[in-house]
């Protein structure tokens, strides 16, 4: 799949742990903001500021409004999958984009019970940029095959980084 270059904008979308959540949470269930809000264990204002810079970017889109459980009006926002088609890990945001990327994983990988997280870390000699390829087209694979309906939906965070 062919990415393109984040643009300044949504590079400094993507700069955020709290955003990062945001999409990871909407990518196949559309959340309101009091929902989001309680997920992460933010105020509702700091949250909606996170939805409304994401939505601005293009990363979500508000669905249609619905009506709550006290008969107000909720807006739920679903990922529209948009940073999967961007190019990481260049541009000036890219080390903000790169911490936003391990704060958020080490939030959700602290919310889960003792055993729930399969760790593996391994130091190889190949080639770096045919490692890169490899992984990213695994990525792209799973990204592009549907949802199995009996299967269970995983996060996956990796990290390749010079061993020293």
């Amino acid at each position: 799949m062919h990415r393109r270059p984040a643009t300044e904008a949504e590079a400094a979308a993507l700069a955020s742990a709290v955003r990062l959540r945001i999409i990871r949470l909407t990518h196949d269930r559309a959340l309101t903001n009091k929902e989001l809000a309680e997920r992460l264990g933010k105020d509702p204002a700091t949250t909606l500021h996170h939805v409304r810079k994401l939505v601005a970017t293009g990363f979500l889109e508000a669905q249609p409004a619905r009506t709550g459980n006290r008969g107000a009006r909720e807006i739920p926002y679903r990922s529209t999958g948009l940073s999967w088609k961007l190019a990481g890990g260049r541009g000036p945001l890219a080390r903000e984009t790169g911490e936003a990327m391990i704060e958020a994983y080490l939030a959700e990988a602290g919310e889960l019970e003792p055993g729930q997280l399969d760790q593996t870390r391994l130091i190889v000699r190949v080639n770096p940029a045919e490692l890169k390829r490899r992984l990213r087209s695994l990525f792209d694979e799973l990204e592009a095959t549907p949802d199995d309906p009996e299967g269970e939906r995983v996060a996956i965070y990796l990290a390749v980084y010079p061993g020293g």
